[in-house]
């Protein structure tokens, strides 16, 4: 790949990052759809391979402990490798351990693919929206970056239509095989992408920097950029990891992490990967089961679709506060379903009627707000530094979500499950109520501020 002739080619300006955009969130779709498709797959690879509730725990968790390699090891890769050739490996990655996954022919090697297959997910939740913030205009990077999110449930809903679509010849096989298709697509059209001018800048590539950004910037624009990224990849060199700990840094890590907390404890990846599972355990046949799971997909991407429309027009607290108060009724709601009735009838309409609230009411606020909060509460030099602890709380709680869903089922039943969930997310509701500022409209700087400002002015913020 030869970064100088792909940097020097000319484009129309919108089109060229609007094109980058697309190609890079193939990494988000395939994130989705890995993420999505152990769902269906596990009702027909336990049978296969004599699982048991534990085991079937390990092959979902097994993804995610690749997933934490990945994401701690990111960073250092695309500072080494620049962010194209760091999709492109993880591209390879992606083919690799779908096609591995497909042929699987023991448990083992079962888990190794997976586990691939995290490495790819976990650095492409890292590459995969620096690389669009950093080759996006100003003026379309929220737009741009939140194209990722969208193309991860857009992954899920897909991996949702695949499972339904083969769960009768129960081609489990070929549910996790069809991942290679996206990668496919990915690797043949990552060498049209030109190279982040943030890493060429970095590289003391200036000249390929600035005809890349006269791409997509107006001439004026271009020089003032290039004093800004240099400015602040300076500012980022004289601080360490342990700088975050200090008062001045600690308000937006807090902020940071608890988000990402409350958005894995409310238990949204306990029904991402288990609600054919939980459903065949209610009574569902495995196609109404996964049928149902297509709903929640549908639910899923729509709501995404509503939460990026309002989160600029009605603010970033209604919207999360709010949601996170569905999340949690909903969830108290299909407890009450499960201990008190025999889901037969109506009531098996009323549980997936609040499954379709509960993942609605979550892509719309806290699924958004993971992302969004990371990338809007900490100073600009040591953004990169303090959002790898969101990343990593959210991938840790994530793996202990999901090699528990199945054993807290065992000792808690359904019904205390999902009480345990709104337990926990209504702690998460009353820290955001206290801790969560309105940014909307406001510079990074006013951000920084309010986060650090008096007790007055801390209070403005949470009333």
């Amino acid at each position: 790949m030869n970064d100088s002739a792909v940097v020097g080619s000319a484009r129309p300006r919108r089109s060229a990052g609007t094109g980058a955009t697309v190609i890079a969130a193939f990494g988000g779709l395939l994130f989705g759809y890995d993420t999505g498709i152990i769902s269906a797959a596990l009702l027909y690879i336990g049978p296969e391979f004599g699982l048991s509730d534990q085991a079937k725990e390990f092959v979902v968790a097994s993804l995610l402990v690749g997933a934490i390699i990945g994401v701690a090891a990111g960073g250092a890769i695309m500072d080494r490798l620049g962010r194209r050739r760091t999709l492109f490996a993880v591209a390879v990655l992606f083919l690799v351990g779908a096609i591995a996954s497909g042929l699987a022919a023991s448990t083992t090697i079962l888990l190794a693919a997976r586990i691939v297959l995290g490495l790819a997910i976990g650095a492409a939740s890292v590459a995969v929206p620096a690389y669009i913030a950093e080759i996006a205009p100003a003026h379309l990077r929220g737009r741009l970056v939140s194209v990722n999110q969208l193309m991860i449930s857009s992954g899920i809903l897909i991996s949702y239509v695949t499972g339904y679509v083969l769960s009768d010849s129960q081609a489990w096989r070929w549910m996790l095989a069809v991942a290679a298709v996206p990668a496919v697509i990915m690797l043949v059209a990552l060498p049209m992408l030109p190279e982040s001018p943030r890493w060429l800048l970095s590289q003391g590539r200036e000249q390929e920097a600035r005809r890349l950004l006269r791409r997509t910037r107006s001439a004026d624009a271009v020089d003032d950029e290039v004093a800004e990224i240099t400015a602040a990849m300076q500012a980022e060199s004289r601080h360490t990891f342990r700088d975050l700990l200090s008062s001045r840094f600690r308000p937006g890590i807090i902020l940071g992490v608890g988000v990402a907390a409350t958005n894995q404890l409310v238990g949204v990846n306990a029904v991402t990967y288990y609600t054919p599972t939980l459903l065949t355990g209610s009574g569902f046949g495995d196609s109404a089961a996964i049928l149902s799971s297509v709903g929640l997909g549908v639910a899923n991407v729509g709501f995404t679709l509503v939460g990026l429309l309002l989160v600029d027009r009605i603010g970033r607290r209604p919207l999360v506060l709010g949601g996170t108060a569905l999340v949690v009724l909903s969830l108290v709601v299909i407890g009450a379903v499960y201990a008190f009735t025999d889901l037969g009838g109506v009531w098996a309409g009323v549980l997936l009627t609040f499954l379709m609230i509960y993942q609605a009411s979550f892509s719309a606020s806290l699924g958004l707000a993971m992302w969004l909060v990371n990338s809007e509460v900490f100073p600009t030099e040591v953004r990169g530094k303090a959002g790898s602890a969101g990343l990593a709380t959210h991938w840790i709680l994530n793996l202990l979500i999901s090699v528990t869903v199945l054993t807290t089922i065992n000792a808690l039943s359904p019904s205390g499950l999902f009480w345990l969930y709104a337990v926990l997310g209504g702690l998460g509701l009353l820290f955001l109520h206290r801790r969560l500022p309105e940014t909307r409209g406001r510079t990074l700087e006013e951000v920084d501020a309010q986060l650090n400002g008096t007790p007055a002015e801390r209070t403005t913020v949470a009333s």
